[in-house]
């Protein structure tokens, strides 16, 4: 069995590199088991065990399944593994749910019954602010405090704008270590819209906010267009960005951009 030491820093390396995965963790077991309560695995996106045990095929593919779908929808689980005959006794089936527990069945010969808590660890969220305008600088301050990783392409003569963010880039290039995969505001408010737009047609990203009026999007539109730019991807990019709420201050507007962000961010996260 791996140490316990050497998992932790195993969790501290894969958080630092921003890659989603579960701890699971045996908190319980009854009678005859291969792992004992402690013993810890690091479980990948992938599905794959990067470190530690939980035990063997009885286990392992319930808690796969469990760490799989927490890294899917943020939520812990707490997981039942034990024989038929007792979850026979309790009347649940294999899948069932009941006060927070689900139960899966054990179909080794030992018939032991094994409690694991799966945890998932999500990477904060990218957000790319292009530009250095009060919205911007609003942005920055607000998305941080929601848990966003909040990176400022600006020209670095503008980075004293900022009071606060997790990292500074001199330009609008953004970063390839998957900011460009994340969220991506443009509030240049007239410092350098087109140079900001060209550099964001490429990425791959969850949502793309423009900070400006659909007419002023429209014209910056026609006139990449006119240099030859393909444009078609500025189609699914957010004009006005933010929900309407009626904002007109920056602190507002930023808010509002904040607010759309965290709901495409939560979609089919919560309970109904």
């Amino acid at each position: 069995m791996q140490d316990t030491s050497d998992i932790l820093d195993l969790v501290s390396q894969t958080k630092a590199r921003g890659e989603p995965f579960a701890i699971a963790t045996v908190v319980r077991t009854v009678s005859v088991t291969a792992a004992k309560a402690g013993a810890k695995a690091v479980v990948l996106a992938d599905g794959s065990i990067s470190a530690g045990w939980i035990g063997g095929g009885c286990a392992r593919g319930a808690v796969l399944k469990a760490a799989s779908e927490a890294i899917r929808d943020g939520q812990p689980r707490l997981i039942s593994i034990q024989p038929e005959d007792l979850l026979d006794v309790q009347q649940v089936k294999p899948g069932d749910v009941r006060d927070g527990v689900s139960y899966a069945r054990n179909m080794c010969p030992s018939q032991g019954t094994m409690d694991v808590f799966v945890e998932p660890v999500l990477p904060r969220p990218h957000l790319a602010v292009l530009g250095a305008s009060p919205v911007a600088a609003a942005l920055a301050d607000i998305a941080r405090r929601m848990g966003f990783f909040v990176t400022v392409c600006a020209p670095l003569a503008d980075h004293a704008a900022f009071g606060s963010a997790d990292r500074m880039v001199d330009g609008f290039d953004l970063p390839t270590d998957g900011a460009q995969h994340g969220f991506i505001v443009i509030a240049t408010q007239g410092r350098g819209d087109g140079a900001a737009l060209k550099a964001v047609l490429g990425a791959n990203s969850r949502y793309t906010g423009f900070v400006g009026s659909r007419k002023k999007f429209a014209a910056l539109r026609r006139d990449l267009e006119a240099t030859g730019l393909d444009a078609r991807a500025m189609d699914d990019m957010r004009s006005p960005a933010g929900l309407d709420l009626g904002s007109i201050t920056p602190d507002e507007i930023a808010f509002s951009i904040v607010a759309e962000m965290i709901e495409i961010r939560r979609r089919g996260q919560r309970n109904t």
